[in-house]
């Protein structure tokens, strides 16, 4: 392909660029090694790993908080979702992943402090649930730095992990990663097992555990009134989509990884839906539930 030696490559759209360009562009952030152990801890066949993203007030607030309908539910999430997933968990001695804006922290101080004392995981998940690629690397760098240390104020315990809201991953997101040394990132969905990530074609350390809309309940049961968004799959097919995740995981002997929101899945109507997934794994033998945490710690130890 011949171009006009005046147009600078700033200029090009994609399908006009070098391959240099779009290699660089594909190898900024990508999956490195595997790392799927040959079993679980205490020999288990399979990983189970539970999260939940703890957004609260900040999904509208990082929009200006303009409705205070959306405000209050996501005030449901805390006054109703977080109690009943913890009596939950509790019930069958789960400890899951509660992932955190540092404002919905500095809303529900006493709720992070809980999760910490029933053994839960308390890991990043922004300041205010901003979208990363909007923002200049300073600030991505400065609010990632300050929600660690909000969390770490409130909990008493530096966060070791992080989810980026949305799972809005930046081109500068990974090196402020490592340059706090968080172990692991759980935002992207290049795998179904733990892999390292690798930055400009480099081992990071960084661990990810993988994500994917089809395990986030937000998918399926998020209205946007506005927008004409409407929840479109009834909570009995959602469940029988995670059963099938779960068999997958369990035959290949893998993870079981899945996101849920406490102001979604937190209703009456959907609770059930989380107690009938619990149930049926835990009909399986050699299942391990887990943090995300433990999980990336043993995939990075036996992987």
């Amino acid at each position: 392909m011949t171009r006009d030696a005046t147009v600078s490559d700033t200029d090009l759209k994609p399908w006009q660029w070098p391959e240099e360009r779009w290699r660089g562009v594909v190898d900024g952030v990508r999956a490195g090694k595997t790392l799927k152990p040959a079993s679980w801890k205490d020999g288990a066949r399979c990983a189970v790993a539970f999260s939940f993203d703890s957004d609260h007030e900040t999904g509208e607030l990082r929009d200006g908080g303009r409705s205070i309908g959306v405000m209050a539910q996501g005030q449901y999430g805390a006054r109703q979702g977080v109690p009943r997933i913890r009596a939950l968990l509790d019930r069958h001695g789960i400890k899951a992943t509660f992932f955190v804006p540092a404002v919905s922290a500095m809303l529900y101080p006493d709720e992070q402090r809980s999760h910490v004392v029933e053994g839960h995981e308390v890991a990043l998940h922004g300041w205010i649930h901003e979208r990363n690629t909007l923002l200049e690397a300073a600030d991505e760098r400065d609010l990632q730095f300050r929600a660690a240390d909000v969390l770490e104020t409130i909990t008493g315990m530096r966060p070791v992990g992080i989810r980026t809201p949305s799972w809005d991953f930046s081109p500068n997101t990974l090196a402020i990663t490592r340059e706090m040394g968080l172990l692991y990132d759980s935002s992207l969905m290049a795998d179904v097992d733990c892999y390292e990530l690798l930055m400009g074609g480099e081992p990071t350390g960084v661990v990810e555990l993988p994500v994917e809309w089809i395990r986030d309940d937000a998918a399926y049961l998020l209205m946007d009134r506005w927008a004409g968004l409407r929840p479109h799959i009834a909570p009995s097919d959602i469940l029988d989509i995670f059963k099938r995740e779960f068999d997958g995981a369990y035959r290949e002997g893998g993870i079981f990884q899945v996101t849920m929101h406490p102001d979604i899945i937190g209703h009456r109507s959907r609770m059930w839906l989380l107690e009938e997934l619990v149930d049926y794994i835990r009909g399986h033998e050699g299942v391990w539930f887990a943090t995300h945490a433990d999980v990336v710690r043993h995939a990075r130890t036996a992987g």
